[in-house]
C-alpha cells in the first residue's frame, strides 16, 4: 500500500516515514493502531530492531489522542515510558480492544 492511501498518514504526529514503520510491524490503519495501542505499537517496533527514541512514543499515543506529541504532560510521557518497559500497558495507554 502507497504510504499516502493509509489513513494513518492523516493522523497528527504520523508522516510517510512513519507510516512506513508502522506498516512494518503489522499496523495499516488507524484501526489497527487503536485496537494494537500505542504502548504496545511502540514494542512491536523496538522488538523489530528499528531504531526510533521514545518520542516515537509520545507520538503514537498523541495520534491515538489527537494531540501534539509535545503536549502530553510530562506524567503522561513518564507513564508511557514505564508502560512501554512493561508487559502490561495501564489502563489509559491499552488498546481500545483490551478496554
Amino acid at each position: 500500500m502507497n504510504v499516502y492511501e493509509s489513513d494513518l498518514i492523516h493522523l497528527k504526529n504520523i508522516g510517510a516515514a512513519s507510516v512506513n514503520i508502522l506498516h512494518a510491524v503489522g499496523i495499516h490503519s488507524v484501526n489497527d493502531l487503536e485496537n494494537i495501542g500505542a504502548v504496545e505499537t511502540y514494542r512491536r517496533i523496538k522488538n523489530r530492531g528499528i531504531s526510533v527514541s521514545k518520542v516515537m512514543l509520545y507520538a503514537l499515543q498523541g495520534a491515538l489522542d489527537n494531540t501534539h506529541w509535545s503536549d502530553l504532560s510530562s506524567q503522561e510521557k513518564a507513564e508511557l515510558i514505564e508502560a512501554a518497559a512493561h508487559q502490561e500497558a495501564p489502563a489509559q495507554f491499552q488498546s481500545v480492544a483490551n478496554s
